[in-house]
């Protein structure tokens, strides 16, 4: 009976939690219909922005069959070094790795350079005497005595995360099971994290970077997505509970609850997946998702009709970063959101990366701040209503807006408040195409090549300005751009991503020997599918080959189609390799001989996806209904009457010329002069850009 009831509820709820917005989505499979839900975040107790996304999208969660979820906390956990007091078992002799790292020196000549500083002090690092060999041999065996006194010693330090690392175990990981096996029995409200269960390559320091960062992470995840499961049970919620890893694809709650760093990048890896949907849609190959929010402006890339993914990331920046060693979307990310904070630098003008959050928010938002940010200048500048802001919802306050402009940044600078509004939306442009180029200039593309899909509640707002800024000519405002990461969300599938490293020569490799890694490696995949608690439609494969010439360091990661394993063609595996180094770096050596490093596969399990609805036609000239009127808005060095519409008001076919605003629920579209829009058939809002 529970079942069949459970099987009746056809609602999908999807909430992404920004640091400043909570967004929710809601699908009833039944009807088609989408509804969505924006409140503040609620830093406190996330769940309570959550449940009022939930309300304000008319819903509730006895309803839903299943809920889905994404969010900056883990990654922000991380940033602002807010997470758990951590220790780390490490092999004896290597209980400084994590601190050394590679040494990056990006400005040889900076005096006043800083190396990446560890989310694990020295003192809370401790050594086990073991050695297991690369081969997977056992040279020193572990002694479960010396963990569990280790464990008491923990528990006296007030240590509340253990990470494990233990040099090889990528080869044979005995040795970690076993001591987080002792530790979870004597300590059971300890989180410890082994490395093993993260990652299966090799690389001592990005091993060790990873587990620690899951440790640091892992008790305040755990405990924001227990209190999540809790409360919604408590509403009646008898549904599965999906989170979104940083691939994009799914795992459940429980999972995400001790593989935590799987989901540092959920919320924008979701609107990178609603971005290629979008692209199959309209039939674009390239594309950039670019998503401003409240905090940061996000970049990731669809490229040939898929969205491009790292075994690897650097988080914190180049010169300092920490490495997590796991598959994750492609995302370059900036510190510049509608809340950033505008600031004097000696005597410089900068925005972000502080952000003034959800609480108290940008001074035009009458929480109590006063300090002014990218939402306040476009407020000046009259590319915001006051009455309008989310739909009405929420009123802004132009008064306090000019008071921070003109204390903060217009008096110290001798600038009048319009000014120094102008000044910070060009700042904020330049730096956020940065993102874009971090995804395109330095992966080898061009960005002109490429349509930039604009969403997140500021990012149809300074659009055309970072395209220009960077020479794109076509941008798309999708359909509900406001919340288009909880719409993304809609679109995710289960996905398990497995590597394992294995050193062998192209020429020598045994295809038997690569079927039995890959086969393997599958068989994980599918048993995790087997054991989810929803049913996908059907299960698609991919397998793809980190290779590097001989002789080098460092590997690329190599897409591989299924055919040349059938074929057992060693030479397409050449051409691939050999095409993507080229793309990467400029060059390749065809004549060289090559290696493989490590083997992956990707196992996703699809589910069913929201039906795309096409919108009423009409024409060139928007309805008289959907024009709400003009206001005056700062251009070129002037304030212009501009028309503004409400974009639930018109058809595709409407074509409107820039300068003009287009309003909607959670977010406004601009259109500079020189610039021209056209509505498709979708509703969403495809841009020429000029200038």
């Amino acid at each position: 009976m529970a079942q069949r009831r459970l099987a009746e509820r056809r609602l999908r709820l999807a909430a992404d939690i920004g640091g400043t917005f909570t967004d929710v989505a809601v699908f009833d499979e039944s009807t088609g219909k989408l509804t969505f839900g924006k409140a503040l975040s609620t830093p406190t107790h996330l769940v309570e922005g959550i449940s009022a996304g939930v309300a304000k999208a008319g819903s509730d969660y006895r309803s839903a069959a299943l809920f889905l979820h994404g969010s900056t906390v883990a990654i922000n956990a991380m940033l602002e070094r807010t997470g758990a007091r951590t220790a780390l078992l490490i092999t004896q002799g290597f209980r400084d790795i994590y601190e050394i790292g590679r040494i990056n020196r990006p400005d040889a000549y900076n005096l006043f350079f800083r190396k990446h500083e560890p989310l694990i002090e020295r003192a809370l690092r401790f050594e086990v005497n073991e050695r297991t060999l690369a081969d997977g041999e056992i040279e020193t065996p572990l002694d479960d005595d010396e963990i569990a006194r280790l464990g008491k010693k923990l528990e006296s330090l007030g240590i509340e995360a253990c990470a494990i690392l233990f040099l090889n175990c990528y080869a044979n990981a005995d040795h970690e099971r076993r001591a987080k096996a002792i530790l979870e029995r004597n300590h059971p409200r300890l989180f410890v994290s082994a490395s093993h269960e993260l990652s299966q390559e090799y690389r001592e320091f990005e091993r060790c970077s990873t587990v620690a960062a899951n440790a640091y992470i892992g008790p305040k995840v755990r405990s924001y997505i227990g209190e999540i499961d809790t409360h919604m049970r408590a509403a009646g919620f008898s549904g599965s509970f999906l989170v979104v890893q940083s691939t994009g694809g799914l795992y459940e709650a429980e999972q995400a609850q001790s593989q935590c760093v799987r989901m540092l990048e959920s919320g924008p890896a979701a609107g990178v997946i609603g971005t290629r949907a979008l692209c199959h849609m309209l039939g674009i190959d390239n594309a950039i998702a670019f998503d401003m929010g409240g905090t940061t402006a996000k970049a990731g890339v669809i490229h040939r009709g898929e969205a491009l993914t790292t075994g690897a990331a650097l988080i914190g920046g180049y010169e300092r970063a920490l490495p997590v060693q796991i598959a994750m979307m492609d995302i370059f990310e900036v510190g510049t959101g509608g809340g950033s904070i505008a600031r004097l630098d000696d005597g410089a003008l900068r925005v972000g990366p502080q952000s003034a959050g959800a609480s108290p928010g940008p001074a035009c938002y009458g929480l109590g701040g006063d300090e002014p940010t990218v939402t306040d200048a476009n407020l000046v500048l009259g590319r915001l209503d006051t009455a309008r802001f989310l739909g009405g919802e929420m009123t802004l306050d132009l008064a306090a807006a000019e008071r921070a402009l003109k204390k903060k940044i217009g008096d110290p600078l001798g600038l009048s408040v319009v000014e120094a509004a102008d000044g910070i939306l060009r700042i904020a442009a330049t730096a956020m195409s940065y993102a874009v180029k971090g995804v395109t200039t330095e992966r080898g593309f061009d960005a002109g090549d490429f349509v930039l899909v604009a969403y997140g509640g500021a990012g149809p707002l300074h659009a055309v300005q970072v395209a220009r800024e960077i020479g794109m000519r076509k941008i798309v405002v999708p359909f509900a751009p406001g919340v288009f990461s909880a719409f993304g969300m809609l679109f995710a599938d289960l996905r398990y991503d497995f590597v394992r490293t294995w050193f062998t020569a192209l020429e020598d490799a045994s295809f038997e020997q690569i079927e039995s890694v890959y086969g393997d490696l599958e068989r994980q995949g599918r048993a995790a599918l087997t054991h989810a608690s929803v049913v996908p439609q059907r299960i698609v494969i991919k397998r793809a080959a980190d290779m590097r010439y001989v002789g080098q360091e460092h590997a690329v990661t190599v897409d591989l189609p299924m055919a040349v394993f059938t074929r057992r063609d060693r030479k397409a595996i050449k051409r691939h390799f050999d095409a993507m180094h080229a793309q990467r770096y400029g060059t390749s050596a065809p004549a060289e001989r090559a290696e493989i490093v490590s083997l992956r596969s990707t196992v996703t399990g699809l589910m069913r996806k929201p039906p795309q609805r096409k919108i009423a036609r009409g024409r060139a000239a928007p309805p008289a209904a959907a024009l709400s009127g003009k206001r005056k808005v700062y251009f070129d060095g002037r304030f212009r009457p501009t028309p503004v519409f409400w974009r639930p008001n018109l058809l595709a076919g409407n074509r409107i010329d820039g300068p003009a605003l287009i309003e909607e629920y959670a977010s406004t579209t601009l259109l500079l002069p020189g610039d021209a829009l056209e509505v498709d058939s979708f509703g969403n809002l495809a841009i020429t850009v000029g200038g």
